[in-house]
């Protein structure tokens, strides 16, 4: 994405473009990240694309009035996103929630005492996270856009299939698999004893939680704009049990 020889290549003769940029590690992550996504929508325009589907992130520095400032993979996103608004071509944006899958590796609960096991996070145990089968149900969101241009142009898909407590989550597990799951709400610097990364990434990640608990992962409207996408999406999507039930999470087997 930082070749514009090679995005013309790829995008000569396609009258729709669905794209997403890839997270940046560093100091300059953001402008890394949004520089990716401008020579994407540069090259489009200049191939005369049709129409544009971005995978968005909501804003955080923005949203949160600046409390939160280092979570630059959402913010380059948004940013992209605004980019393209300005810009003479049609456009939908999806906007995917924390993945299902991310309780298989870095959110899998872990063994704790009496056979029981443990979820331990950052963040209070009301802290309210939307969910999406990320595998499952991309396909249906963005399938909705394509089958349906003009009705979503210039609509966000919060993709989600509903908003969970984190102990609503763990009571979720337990039911599943028949065994204790319980959440703990631990010290930001227990937490970051557990992450396999230090640094810009991990102050990155623990704003981001932060600012999820404080604000809402889409702000102040998440469950609406949740529940508008789920009912727009092109077929049924998953919960959390179905998700849970279709793929076992290996701790808990």
């Amino acid at each position: 994405m930082t070749d514009p020889s090679s995005l013309s290549s790829a995008l000569k003769g396609a009258h729709t473009v669905f794209f997403l940029t890839v997270p940046v590690t560093g100091a300059d992550a953001k402008n890394e990240e949004f520089a990716q996504g401008k020579g994407v929508v540069d090259a489009a325009v200049a191939e005369g694309i049709q129409y544009m589907i971005f995978s968005t992130l909501p804003h955080v520095t923005r949203i949160s009035g600046g409390k939160y400032t280092k979570v630059a993979a959402f913010d380059a996103k948004a940013e992209i996103e605004d980019y393209i608004r300005t810009l003479p071509i049609k456009s939908a944006f999806f906007s995917p929630a924390s993945f299902m899958q991310n309780f298989q590796r870095i959110m899998a609960p872990y063994p704790s005492d009496n056979g029981a096991f443990v979820l331990a996070r950052l963040v209070s145990p009301a802290t309210q996270l939307p969910l999406i089968d990320t595998v499952g149900d991309t396909g249906k969101y963005v399938g909705a856009i394509l089958a349906d241009p003009d009705k979503y142009e210039g609509k966000v898909f919060c993709s989600a299939s509903a908003v969970y407590t984190m102990t609503e989550i763990v009571d979720i597990m337990s039911k599943v698999y028949g065994k204790t799951v319980r959440y703990e709400q631990i010290p930001e610097e227990a937490f970051r004893q557990q992450l396999r990364f230090t640094g810009l990434y991990a102050d990155g990640l623990i704003e981001m939680m932060l600012y999820q608990q404080d604000f809402g992962y889409y702000g102040p409207k998440t469950k609406e704009l949740v529940a508008w996408a789920a009912e727009n999406a092109r077929g049924k999507v998953y919960t959390l049990e179905e998700y849970l039930k279709k793929n076992p999470l290996v701790a808990l087997q």
